[in-house]
């Protein structure tokens, strides 16, 4: 995890993959039956981003470039879509989204709405999931696909979209879908609340996360 932790007693584990360009993810060690997030946040700050799903511990190296330019072309795209509208927010991970007792994730990108009217000032005070963006790399198609896929349509986060790189689609899943809608030419989001979607032209987007002329 990229960001300072609390001091606390070292959990038997195995030993870390090395460092990677690639994200991974590894899964929960044989030695502890159920991870949950207070464990998680025990773990110490070394450059890893550690989550939680179903008592599931999923370890990822430092993203690669791509990865980045990826996420920060995401922001930029609903950013100024979302400024203009006061009932959401749009943020990047690192950050700690509780789920439950056994379930904390770092989204890549996210967009949550207002508690009282105004912006959270803490993680988990309130403020609900309206759209989760998670950067596929083929190292972590099980959790991105499988197992973060599964818990966010159980706790009905209204859009999860992930973004293949390689395949240069968007995959759309809703709380009650069996298969993703996959997007090769544009995708358009209406979060509730708002009258005028928000419309994102893929191909030059993908053209850009990849260093080309759109």
């Amino acid at each position: 995890m990229t960001h300072p932790r609390a001091a606390g007693p070292m959990l038997p584990r195995d030993p870390l993959p090395p460092r990677a360009e690639a994200e991974h993810t590894m899964g929960m060690p044989a030695q502890a039956t159920r991870w949950t997030a207070k464990m998680v946040r025990e773990l110490p700050d070394d450059g890893h981003r550690y989550e939680v799903v179903d008592g599931e511990l999923l370890v990822t190296p430092a993203p690669a470039e791509l990865h980045q330019r990826a996420v920060a072309l995401l922001l930029i795209e609903l950013g100024p879509y979302l400024l203009a509208r006061t009932t959401c927010e749009v943020l990047a991970s690192p950050a700690d989204i509780e789920l439950d007792a056994e379930g904390m994730v770092q989204p890549d990108v996210f967009v949550q709405g207002m508690v009282d009217g105004r912006p959270s000032l803490a993680w988990n005070s309130g403020a609900p999931l309206h759209l989760v963006i998670e950067i596929l790399s083929p190292s972590t198609a099980r959790s991105d696909r499988t197992i973060k896929r599964r818990r966010f349509q159980r706790a009905r986060i209204p859009e999860y979209w992930v973004v293949d790189l390689d395949a240069r689609v968007i995959e759309r899943w809703r709380p009650d879908d069996d298969r993703p809608e996959i997007l090769a030419e544009r995708i358009t989001w209406l979060p509730e609340g708002t009258v005028e979607p928000l419309t994102i032209d893929l191909p030059p987007l993908f053209a850009r996360i990849h260093g080309e002329r759109p």
